[in-house]
């Protein structure tokens, strides 16, 4: 019997890339990346590698020609690079879940849209319309963020009485922004789930997330809240990944109220570095699923065996390596990045305990 291999295109060589590559070799499937940057993580171990813009439509078509279906590592990739490549070749997730996740105003109103509710918000296109919509909120202070680009605390600012309008507007340096009611949450959590070709639809248990510096610190799972907020957060997941027929994986970030209700926070059309802990402590990984479902395999359990504890790599972080290789119980990734940066994810390490231990 021989064997046909397959060949997953990647389009963005950074970390995620790199973990899905990872993941398409223990089934199998060669992937190549396309990415600007030489040397990027995921080109370190990927089995082909095309540096190129993402809208150079001759090495696009190039990858085409290669791959048998291509996917995507982040969202900040051109709407028109997916439309291209969809005359081509199978792209999943498709444009609509990148179209909708790229403009945080289209995000919001897709989720609204759908019954599932988010912050107040407000569309922003000059320092009157924060004005305006301050006082008809008949407040002092909001969160302004660029409607792209924004991740990780970048694009985005808090804007109080201490600052005049027009000083917010013009220190996002953007023509698009959406104005965001402050909530005083409890906590946050992310929602990973995974939907085939076929449609179905699993999603993994609940990650609770800890921010430093507006980016992402710690996200522990499964975690330990009530299980009528943990079922209704899963539905929510479950809604948007059928409303946007996704074939792939997908990320929904939840703020949990005080009084316990649900607010959206946003959508990450990807696997999403909440999830890194299920490499360790799930049957299939969020990136083995991802790589499932897009190249048209049935999904893996989503079910945890393990209690995990993730916690991010950024910067100078990197020196507390050799603390963590002392423990038995620490797997640590690091991405192949050779200069740290403040702000900048050099790797993880996933603390593993027994379930039993959970609460």
């Amino acid at each position: 019997m021989k064997l046909k291999i397959q060949i997953l295109g990647i389009l963005g060589g950074g970390q995620l890339g790199r973990m899905s590559a990872l993941a398409a070799a223990r089934l199998g499937i060669n992937t190549i990346i396309l990415c600007p940057e030489k040397d990027c993580p995921a080109s370190l171990i990927s089995t082909d590698f095309i540096q190129a813009d993402y809208e150079d439509e001759t090495a696009l078509k190039k990858l085409a020609d290669q791959c048998d279906v291509i996917t995507y590592e982040f969202e900040n990739i051109p709407l028109k690079t997916i439309e291209f490549i969809q005359k081509h070749k199978p792209v999943y997730p498709d444009h609509r879940l990148l179209e909708v996740s790229q403009n945080r105003l289209k995000e919001k109103q897709f989720l609204n849209d759908i019954g599932i509710q988010t912050a107040p918000w407000a569309p922003c296109y000059s320092e009157n319309d924060i004005k305006v919509t301050l006082e008809q909120w008949q407040t002092p202070k909001c969160i302004i963020k660029t409607a792209r680009f924004g991740y990780d605390g970048k694009g985005q600012l808090l804007h109080d009485n201490n600052s005049s309008y027009l000083e917010s507007w013009t220190s996002l340096q953007t023509d698009e922004a959406v104005i965001e009611g402050i909530i005083d949450f409890d906590y946050e959590i992310s929602v990973i789930v995974a939907r085939d070709v076929k449609g179905t639809i699993k999603t993994y248990p609940i990650g609770i997330n800890e921010h430093k510096n507006h980016i992402l610190w710690k996200t522990t799972a499964p975690a330990n809240i009530p299980s009528k907020i943990q079922s209704s957060a899963s539905k929510l997941a479950h809604l948007v990944a059928e409303k946007i027929e996704l074939v792939g994986v997908l990320t929904l970030e939840l703020f949990i109220t005080k009084e316990g209700n649900i607010l959206a926070n946003e959508i990450a059309p990807r696997t999403h570095n909440s999830g890194h802990w299920t490499i360790e402590a799930c049957h299939a990984s969020q990136f083995e699923n991802h790589v499932r479902a897009v190249c048209g395999l049935p999904l893996g359990s989503t079910d945890a065996f393990a209690k995990a504890e993730m916690i991010n790599l950024v910067g100078d972080d990197i020196s507390d390596i050799p603390s963590y290789l002392e423990q038995d119980n620490a797997h640590i990734h690091l991405y192949g990045k050779t200069e740290s940066r403040e702000g900048r994810k050099m790797g993880h390490v996933t603390l593993i305990s027994n379930l039993d231990n959970a609460h």
